[in-house]
């Protein structure tokens, strides 16, 4: 697909030292785009400017200390930003894990999928919001087809009474994916400015299906080869330049609508290319939506502008 013109534009986006963020990345540097890429591992931050480096010479591309596992991390950077003061003009919100075996927690006691995929990205959108304000930005957060299976405990978001790996990844990207909804009803309704969409890369062959799984695990999960096999095979499995195409077009395409999700156009939304969903009946409420966002702001210590 093509994209935008974005010389001039700065990017940041997380979770991009591999994977899907990685080729999100190259792409708006491809399209003259000023990367910064917020990273919890510098050695594989670096590696990743390289390799961007290598694919678009002359690329501006810088790496930042993320761990979006720890709020007080989040905090460091967003005060880094704002005490430089230049304007975002795209925020993807992209780092994740998924499903380790056992329940694991962030530094500041929440579950660690949850509190990683979700209330960090939060945190981050919500501390540099006058940045993106000023950027009049594109937010694009990142769920997943799993979203459609989430469901949200009230009285117990963090699966501290009972820990399924799958139940509480299925809840992380539910959340994002009312995050960025109630994101763009808030800067409708507050004009400040930022559309908010959100993206699913399908099933996409990434190191997130080792990385998550692995964790808590005495034995290598099966997970990772099984999707090796099913690449090779080509079955609903597809590559890394593929999967990103949904979020590259929320994130940049003019077509792309504040408030809409998008992801693959094929069969049960595992490959193919980007096109508009429909909004899955799970993130339909809008009163859970609002709900979950204050509930995230509190977890995120961060508050949003008032409308």
């Amino acid at each position: 697909m093509s994209v935008p013109d974005l010389s001039g534009k700065l990017a940041l986006v997380t979770g991009a030292s591999d994977g899907v963020g990685l080729g999100l990345a190259g792409r708006l540097a491809r399209a003259g785009a000023e990367l910064v890429l917020p990273v919890r591992n510098p050695v594989k931050g670096a590696a990743a400017v390289e390799r961007i480096r290598a694919l678009v010479p002359g690329a501006a591309v810088t790496t930042r200390e993320l761990d979006l596992a720890s709020l007080d991390s989040v905090s460091a950077l967003a005060d880094s930003l704002n005490r430089e003061g230049r304007p975002v003009h795209i925020l993807v919100n992209n780092a994740g894990v998924m499903a380790p075996a056992t329940r694991h927690t962030t530094s500041d006691g929440l579950e660690l999928q949850f509190g990683t995929n979700h209330v960090g990205h939060v945190a981050l959108t919500g501390g540099i919001l006058p940045l993106l304000r000023a950027g009049r930005a594109r937010v694009t957060t990142m769920s997943s087809s799993a979203a459609r299976f989430g469901r949200i405990d009230w009285d117990d978001p963090q699966s501290e009474r009972r820990y399924s790996p799958v139940r509480a990844y299925n809840l992380s990207k539910l959340a994002n994916l009312l995050f960025g909804l109630e994101l763009e009803r808030r800067s409708r309704a507050g004009g400040w400015g930022i559309v908010s969409t959100v993206a699913h890369p399908g099933t996409t062959l990434t190191n997130l299906y080792a990385a998550g799984p692995n964790l808590g695990r005495a034995r290598p999960s099966r997970q990772e080869s099984i999707m090796k096999w099913l690449a090779r095979r080509g079955l609903f499995v597809q590559t890394v330049d593929t999967g990103l195409l949904p979020a590259l077009y929320a994130a940049t395409s003019p077509q792309a609508r504040g408030g809409h999700l998008y992801g693959p156009d094929g069969l049960g939304q595992f490959t193919g290319g980007p096109t508009e969903l429909s909004i899955y009946r799970s993130a339909r409420n809008e009163a859970d939506a609002a709900r979950l966002w204050d509930v995230s702001e509190r977890l995120a210590r961060v508050r949003f502008a008032a409308v």
